[in-house]
């Protein structure tokens, strides 16, 4: 797992059920807003249906900065857009983008599939929300690994 996600997985592991929660809500205020060229483009969004609230999505990518490993590939960029009364989808959406926004192809594609229950909210939130979370995650790899050209 990325260190960065593992960060979170790790503090999320290391308080109560309930400070999980508040946590989760923490995360929801620090989703970044869109930037001003998606604003208002709509199109350029992909919604993800499993998720109980709307929840859009847009993943980018942009070559490597200087200096980076040879054939480390593109940096993935996510965005995502999530009412203000979703803090769950929203908190989750900011855990993804804090834990992964800026990384290769193949370090997300390594995440685990089973990373949302890492964070120990199966029993803090429905199955529901946290099939929501999942499926933002499975997104996110599905649209990397077509999108980006592993080793190249």
């Amino acid at each position: 797992m990325p260190s960065a996600l593992a960060e979170i997985v790790d503090d999320f592991q290391a308080v109560s059920e309930r400070e999980r929660l508040q946590l989760l809500l923490e995360f929801s205020q620090s989703l970044p807003e869109l930037p001003e060229r998606l604003q208002n483009h709509p199109e350029m969004l992909e919604q993800v249906v499993e998720c109980q609230s709307p929840l859009f999505i847009a993943i980018e990518t942009e070559p490597a900065p200087a200096g980076a490993a040879v054939g480390s590939g593109p940096v993935v960029r996510l965005f995502f857009s999530a009412p203000a009364e979703a803090p769950t989808t929203r908190g989750f959406a900011s855990v993804l983008h804090e834990g992964l926004d800026g990384l290769t192809a193949a370090e997300i594609l390594a995440v685990p599939d089973d990373m949302p229950e890492e964070l120990g909210l199966t029993r803090a939130v429905t199955p529901l929300r946290m099939r929501g979370m999942a499926a933002m995650l499975a997104r996110i790899k599905r649209k990397v690994s077509g999108e980006c050209h592993l080793g190249s």
